[in-house]
């Protein structure tokens, strides 16, 4: 019971950490002079991203080579897996229950040329990834992953530019709860801000993802479940949290880019680490997973690519894809 009671502690902490992180990145964003799309692609996905990257370099570095490497590598796969369906599907959801504050509904308030950069960098990096279990050369395998991580740099420094955009406006903006009286708050109090709230995130992340693996193997699920599903679904709150909480406010470049961002950086950065730290040995069920993400990212990319627009509709698909996984797993599909 004492688990279960923590489990439910630990999700509060997220969210009270995602709700603080959110509002911080807003005024860091307004400090910067940053655009919508600069603060959820990059900064809240990469500071959201923080739980998942963890769980996997730290099974990979200190659990044994074999079951550790395959909980490293089912971590890996399994994040972008969690946002290009399950995260998807919220941000849907979140959307169609505020459609009554929403005037342009069901078109979503997102900045297409935003989006559509991030879905096509994660598709095409992530593809690579994949197809690195292919390559066996050492050298290859290095220079591939090294190319990988410079083209997330390259990514980021073109979302940061802005393109043109207009940067966080504060008429947008809730009071810095650091110093909610302020109308100008210190850059120092925001960085505090920011700074507390991820390490609320990252300590409720780590007693859930604790309390999630004490549950599951007294209910006796296997470890591939855990790797692929159960630790995924955990360290992917913040990004799901965060979402919604944007997207209350109307803020869909925010909200979808905290979650296109955070795919972008897993897909390159995270991925990298994983084919030079492992001999990344892709399974049957990895790639019916990535199969399946692409199929999800895929939907979104042609909406916005063909329409350039989104509606939370094609977002609901990725439910879809996700009980497909889930049937899949359970009937011992794979």
């Amino acid at each position: 019971m004492f688990s279960y009671f923590m489990l439910f502690l630990a999700l509060a902490i997220i969210l009270l950490g995602a709700t603080v992180f959110t509002n911080g990145l807003e005024w860091f964003g307004k400090k910067l002079n940053l655009t919508d799309g600069a603060v959820g692609s990059i900064f809240a996905a990469v500071g959201t991203a923080l739980p998942e990257t963890i769980i996997p370099i730290i099974a990979i570095l200190f659990g044994s080579k074999e079951s550790g490497h395959e909980i490293g590598i089912g971590a890996i796969i399994g994040a972008p897996f969690m946002l290009g369906t399950l995260a998807f599907f919220i941000s849907g959801v979140a959307v169609i229950v505020n459609r009554k504050k929403r005037l342009d509904y069901p078109t979503m308030r997102v900045d297409p040329v935003v989006m559509r950069r991030d879905m096509e960098y994660f598709l095409i990096l992530y593809f690579v990834a994949i197809m690195c279990t292919f390559i066996s050369h050492p050298v290859l395998r290095i220079s591939i992953a090294i190319t990988m991580t410079l083209s997330y740099a390259a990514y980021a420094l073109k979302t940061l530019r802005g393109d043109g955009h207009e940067p966080v406006a504060e008429s947008d903006l809730d009071p810095c709860y650091f110093a909610p009286k302020s109308h100008d708050p210190h850059f120092f109090i925001i960085l505090t801000q920011v700074a507390s709230s991820l390490l609320l995130i990252v300590w409720g992340s780590y007693i859930f993802v604790e309390k999630v693996q004490v549950i599951s193997t007294q209910l006796g699920i296997s470890p591939l479940i855990l790797a692929m599903i159960i630790a995924p679904i955990a360290t992917e709150l913040p990004e799901k949290f965060n979402s919604v909480i944007w997207i209350n406010k109307g803020k869909d470049t925010l909200a979808i880019g905290n979650v296109t961002g955070a795919m972008v950086f897993q897909g390159s950065v995270i991925t990298a680490l994983g084919i030079i730290m492992t001999e990344w040995k892709l399974t049957h069920a990895a790639f019916i997973t990535a199969l399946l993400t692409f199929a999800s990212v895929g939907l979104a990319y042609g909406q916005i690519k063909m329409k350039k627009t989104l509606t939370p509709y094609t977002l609901l698909a990725g439910g879809i894809f996700y009980f497909v996984f889930l049937i899949l797993v359970f009937t011992g599909n794979i």
